[in-house]
């Protein structure tokens, strides 16, 4: 035998990630997701570190809603320069995880609008009187890190939500606080109660539940098989 002959080939190179949505193929539901129509327009800021690619639910949210817009960075001058058209800042909402003290103030199940420090008693108007909403992904860090950075969110109205679930990441992703769900998530809430549509909420999580599923069916143990007696 000779020497070469004890060579083993490389092994192939893994399959290129989704260039939407950046997952492995065996995780990447791009093909199959539905946009829906909406009143509400969408706007994601997403944080350039934002690492979990393979958990990461943005994506699976703007590929559901007709029109989404995904925006990558750190900083941008305003809301019209994303939009790439003059907007009301007013008639937009940005979703900000608010204190606990916040959260409380807002029944469960229900979304509010915060002025400096409390509850807009005319909450219900200024909802129903949205263009559109922005969602900021990343970790509890970098979403402040965008909030900060970008001063014009605070013309925007603020959102708080109090989810009346618990997220579906369960033990996968830790989150910060009870209350804390995904993006992706937070986003169902927001337009399962602001679209008219009862159905809605159910039908943007299901992607959700099917990329947790593919993800601990991939990381289950394969039992080795008993050898024959």
């Amino acid at each position: 035998m000779q020497e070469d002959d004890l060579i083993l080939p490389a092994p192939p190179p893994p399959p290129e990630p989704c260039a939407t949505c950046g997952k492995p193929d065996d995780l990447c539901l791009c093909a199959s997701l539905v946009p829906e129509r909406t009143r509400l327009k969408l706007l994601i800021l997403q944080h350039p570190q934002e690492q979990d690619v393979e958990l990461g639910t943005a994506r699976l949210l703007a590929g559901q809603i007709e029109g989404a817009i995904v925006k990558v960075g750190l900083s941008w001058p305003s809301l019209s320069k994303l939009l790439g058209r003059q907007v009301d800042p007013k008639r937009w909402g940005v979703l900000f995880m608010g204190s606990k003290e916040e959260v409380a103030k807002v029944p469960r199940g229900a979304i509010a609008i915060f002025g400096r420090k409390d509850v807009l008693p005319d909450s219900d108007l200024i909802l129903a009187d949205l263009e559109g909403i922005v969602l900021i992904d990343g970790t509890w860090a970098q979403a402040k890190t965008l909030w900060w950075r970008n001063a014009w969110l605070l013309k925007l109205r603020r959102m708080v939500i109090h989810p009346d679930f618990r997220s579906a990441y369960g033990n996968v992703r830790k989150e910060p606080r009870r209350e804390s769900v995904s993006t992706l998530e937070a986003g169902a809430f927001v337009y399962g109660r602001l679209e008219g549509d009862p159905g809605l909420q159910d039908r943007l999580l299901k992607p959700f539940d099917t990329l947790l599923d593919r993800w601990r069916r991939r990381r289950r143990p394969v039992r080795p098989v008993s050898a024959a007696r």
